[in-house]
């Protein structure tokens, strides 16, 4: 090698920032998670459909609902050009499970059932600058109807959103799911006399309703407001009179569903888009009712704001209403875990028709953290049972051992490292979760028996029995081998 020639440097084992790698039992309790979600689906008569991670850029049009910028946001790529072809195509890895499904609705149109009614679970991927708890790969979790009209469709999806939370355990009084409708946010831009290029600007305003409260919005309509640093933010430029039905709208929510039906009746005043979402929102609000999602949980809130921009009808939120401690041991409510709506527009794209869908979208990696709080999952998982080397000649004899276990549907695994130092086999057990040891040496072979060693209950006497408890609750015991299963299955139950 010449010396001015550089050793090449060894490539850094680190993970690239904005993703994260899934060990064990992140995996285990995500997939029991979706299963149970997807159990509930299946039982409202969702079809499960996957499609590909990679979609044309053309397929997934206006990247990222609350993206402005065309292209931004998405990890694409162009295609090596076709001889005499021209330029190649540009893809890009999906963002959302909601554009492919547009495509795949308009492509396979004539085969399908209309409505289609499908539930989607996988990873996607958004070009952004990541952030704490921000990441650029995650999942989600959706189930949308494509092809009716009907609010009915709408409220099945908000029903079936609050039996999904239950099923993952979150129980009634932690969650609520709460709906609006764009319809009556439009009928109050009418009432208002907001301009057509003023109501995009309206709507981000609007949207910041939670966090700066009512006179915050009533301020960055008009004339604007000064942000935290002191900069001054512009306002829209609405008088106050065009103001005000946007914070009647914002501020109708009443003592119960019928109270702010009411008021947003008032809010939109003589429109005849604003009546039609108040006549939707009541039509929701029976059916709910009349299945037993009272008040307790479903409710229409207006103050559901965010994505208003992005739906055209109906749009539903699922907030978890429990405390949690933040990263300063405040108490605050742990937040929104799912949302959707209705978007009549999306599968216009591709066919020139209007096709009417609406939809929900669940935050896996948000619902899992609700879990966790609520101490639902994040428990050690379980490893397999570990049968432990002796005598390498008599490796079939442990093998065989395994086998037996697994076919009763216990997870079992040999200790295939270096087996010469058992302390080393017992330290791996552990390291692997493993609640049970296996052990049989020569002396044992001969006499037809094995040793079953309980790794929980020793590790529980280590810690805090007497020695009198030791001697009396042994976490090792000695059975034939003929009942190795039946031992094992005792322990674990």
């Amino acid at each position: 090698m010449a010396k001015d020639q550089k050793k090449q440097p060894r490539p850094k084992a680190e993970t690239p920032k904005g993703f994260r790698d899934y060990f064990g039992a992140d995996v285990t309790e995500r997939k029991a998670m979706l299963d149970a979600i997807g159990k509930v689906y299946e039982l409202h008569g969702f079809d499960p459909l996957e499609t590909s991670a990679v979609e044309t850029v053309e397929a997934l049009g206006k990247f990222l609902p609350d993206v402005d910028r065309p292209n931004a946001g998405v990890f694409a790529w162009q295609e090596e050009a076709v001889p005499g072809g021209g330029s190649g195509e540009w893809l890009a890895l999906r963002y959302d499970l909601t554009a492919p499904l547009a495509r795949v609705a308009a492509q396979f149109r004539n085969d399908l059932p209309i409505p289609y009614r499908r539930y989607a679970m996988g990873p996607v991927w958004r070009n952004e600058k990541p952030g704490p708890g921000r990441f650029r790969q995650f999942y989600q979790c959706d189930a949308d109807t494509v092809g009716s009209a009907s609010v009915a469709a709408d409220a099945e999806i908000c029903a079936m959103l609050a039996d999904a939370l239950e099923a993952v355990g979150i129980a009634r009084g932690d969650y609520l799911v709460r709906i609006n409708n764009r319809k009556v946010l439009n009928g109050v831009l009418e009432a208002a006399e907001v301009r057509a290029d003023q109501a995009e600007n309206v709507l981000r305003q609007i949207d910041k309703f939670d966090k700066v409260g009512r006179d915050g919005v009533l301020a960055l309509l008009t004339t604007g407001r000064k942000d935290a640093s002191g900069a001054m933010i512009e306002g829209v430029g609405l008088s106050e009179a065009q103001a005000q039905p946007v914070l009647a709208f914002l501020t109708s929510k009443g003592s119960d569903n019928t109270a702010t039906l009411e008021n947003l009746r008032a809010a939109v005043g003589a429109s005849a888009i604003g009546a039609e979402g108040v006549d939707e929102l009541a039509e929701i609000a029976g059916m709910l009712g009349a299945i037993g999602m009272d008040k307790d949980r479903a409710v229409i809130d207006p103050s559901v704001v965010r994505g208003l921009g992005y739906y055209t009808g109906p749009v539903f939120e699922a907030e978890l209403t429990f405390e949690i401690l933040d990263e300063k041991g405040r108490k605050r409510q742990f937040g929104s875990v799912a949302g959707g709506g209705r978007y009549d527009g999306l599968v216009e794209r591709f066919t020139g028709q209007k096709v009417p869908a609406t939809g929900v979208s669940i935050g896996v990696d948000r619902l899992i953290a609700a879990l966790r709080a609520k101490g639902l999952t994040g428990t050690q998982a379980q490893g397999p049972v570990v049968v432990t080397v002796m005598d390498r000649d008599r490796m079939a004899d442990y093998q065989a051992m395994a086998v037996e276990l697994r076919a009763a549907g216990i997870r079992a695994e040999v200790y295939l490292g270096n087996p010469k130092n058992f302390g080393n086999q017992l330290k791996y057990a552990d390291k692997r979760g493993a609640p049970v040891a296996i052990i049989q040496g020569g002396d044992e072979a001969a006499r037809g028996v094995v040793q079953v060693k309980d790794l929980v209950l020793g590790a529980r006497i280590a810690a805090e029995a007497s020695l009198d408890e030791w001697k009396a609750q042994p976490a090792q015991t000695e059975v034939p081998r003929a009942d190795l299963v039946a031992e094992v299955r005792r322990i674990l139950s």
